[in-house]
């Protein structure tokens, strides 16, 4: 069975002629006919090339692989219990779900503290997140949870001020660090600036700390989605070459006056941004963290992708040696921006085996008495269930889950519903719930309550739309631990958790359903 969708895509824009009839090992369609106009991707790249590379349209959606990988966190379930109670009294009456406490400290200091244990991992220069950052960052905020500001956005910023090839001002970035800051609630939650090759030469995490306040500062080494610098299309030949200008690689080359008279007479209409790929060393990395600490940062911050296992131990080994306060690690598969298609689908570790090794590196430098760093997972996580699974899976060193996509898509719906009141034209499957905001927003009412009229106005629909999501997700996963009769996040466990497959079982460590308790059994059983 091939495991990948490998000739057309929803994400390509691309289909088979032949869709209920396709060779498995390379997605073309059996019979490929001559006179076919090329729906697949093969065709299609016959006529638009390396254009094809990348999800399509630019600008308006987010990505995720299609693969099929071999075993996922569908592969484990979470063990309920019918005795006693951790982290509360055993009680009754007194151990109800509500009670369940999500909350997570973090810091050397342990001063960062989240209301819930997940954060948004990374959300950079694209479109997708600037035409939707006012839901994330005023959603996250009220949420009491972490948000990322991801690489480019100094970069991309046509209204930035650069002298002497360092950022002195920036429109989009203090955009973006104070609407968190105005809705920052009781200290909870952080904002987090993220730096990659071309930020770092611009200087953007020196910006932040000392302009803008900010005192999360995160390196980047990478991401799950790709294993190549960030990129973006750039529909405009004036942003092109400004970009140039900027010292990213930007193709075809915008100052060209061959590619110029092309791009006019419409022979294509976008130009691609790339950024360059890292080049880590420990010396390079001791002496940014060291140049960081003297700049003011209070947190220092690690996210790395889903390269190879050396480069996993390197990233830890890295992040302890020189006390980190977070390391995230992001699997294969995701993507909020534009990652090539085909290197979404098939380069770097999947989740399972990817935070499974983690967890081994971890428990390596805790058995040889060195300190580990809190670690954040990510890889396609949506619901409390895998939120559960994860923290279980790389308990007790896992202390966040990284989400980018499906908070970006609690945001956007929440930002179309609030447009569709304002146009009265609410959808039929929407309507039913009700007209207004307060009506279709189960959390309007509480959060009116707490803000008061006047600043619950002023919140937009995108935020709403992503404090209701998890606000969801806090409840559900409250149930889920209150089940297995775990009261605070530090007393989830590997144990907490089974493998329904025997490959699943020993790819993680996890016990195998049917080898769960059975030393426990056999007293039981003896009584």
């Amino acid at each position: 069975m091939s495991l990948s969708r490998i000739n057309a895509s929803a994400a390509t824009l691309t289909k088979n002629r032949t869709e209920g009839s396709v060779v498995p090992a390379s997605g073309m369609c059996v019979t490929c006919v001559d006179g076919c106009i090329g729906m697949c991707e093969i065709g299609k790249s016959a006529y638009r090339g390396h254009e094809v590379i990348y999800p399509q349209p630019f600008g308006v959606i987010t990505t995720a692989s299609e693969k099929n990988y071999p075993v996922d966190y569908s592969h484990f379930n979470i063990m309920g219990t019918a005795v006693g109670a951790q982290g509360i009294e055993p009680d009754s009456d007194k151990a109800i779900f509500p009670l369940v406490n999500l909350a997570v400290t973090i810091g050397h200091d342990k001063g960062i503290k989240f209301r819930y244990p997940w954060l948004i991992s990374g959300i950079g220069s694209t479109d997708i997140a600037k035409n939707n950052w006012e839901g994330l960052a005023i959603g996250s905020a009220l949420s009491g949870t972490g948000l990322t500001i991801g690489e480019n956005v100094v970069g991309m910023d046509p209204e930035a001020v650069i002298k002497d090839g360092r950022v002195i001002d920036t429109v989009e970035l203090k955009r973006r660090v104070q609407l968190y800051k105005d809705y920052q609630r009781d200290g909870y939650g952080a904002i987090v600036v993220q730096a990659n090759i071309e930020d770092t030469r611009l200087g953007t995490h020196e910006y932040a700390i000392e302009n803008l306040g900010v005192k999360c500062i995160e390196l980047k080494w990478g991401q799950g989605a790709k294993d190549i610098g960030g990129e973006v299309k750039v529909k405009d030949l004036e942003k092109a070459q400004m970009l140039h200008e900027r010292g990213y690689i930007v193709l075809p080359d915008p100052t060209d006056p061959d590619v110029i008279r092309a791009f006019e007479r419409k022979a294509f209409k976008e130009f691609e941004r790339h950024s360059r790929v890292g080049m880590v060393s420990e010396e390079s990395f001791a002496e940014r963290v060291e140049a960081l600490r003297k700049a003011g940062a209070k947190y220092l911050f690690l996210k790395t992708g889903a390269y190879r296992p050396a480069d996993l131990a390197r990233a830890i080994a890295f992040a302890s040696k020189y006390r980190l306060d977070l390391l995230t690690v992001d699997a294969a598969g995701g993507g909020t921006g534009m990652s090539p298609w085909r290197m979404m689908n098939e380069w770097g570790v999947p989740p399972v085996e990817l935070h499974s090794l983690l967890y081994r590196y971890a428990s390596y430098l805790h058995l040889n008495k060195k300190y580990v760093p809190p670690l954040a997972v990510g890889g396609g996580f949506i619901f409390e269930d895998s939120i559960f699974k994860a923290l279980a899976l790389g308990a007790p060193f896992v202390k966040l889950v990284g989400m980018a996509r499906a908070p970006v898509a609690a945001a956007m719906v929440g930002k179309t519903i609030g447009r569709t009141i304002e146009n009265h034209q609410v959808p039929v499957y929407i309507e039913r719930f009700g007209q207004t905001k307060d009506e279709i927003f189960v959390t309007a009412s509480s959060l009116r309550k707490e803000l008061g009229d006047v600043e619950f106005e002023k919140i937009p629909t995108g935020a709403l739309g992503l404090y209701t999501y998890y606000e969801r997700l806090a409840q559900g996963l409250r149930q889920l631990m209150a089940g297995s009769r775990k009261f605070s996040l530090e007393f989830l466990s590997r144990d907490d958790i089974a493998a329904l497959t025997r490959e699943a079982s020993e790819i993680s460590g996890i016990k195998y359903v049917m080898d769960m308790d059975k030393s426990k059994t056999e007293e039981i059983l003896n009584i």
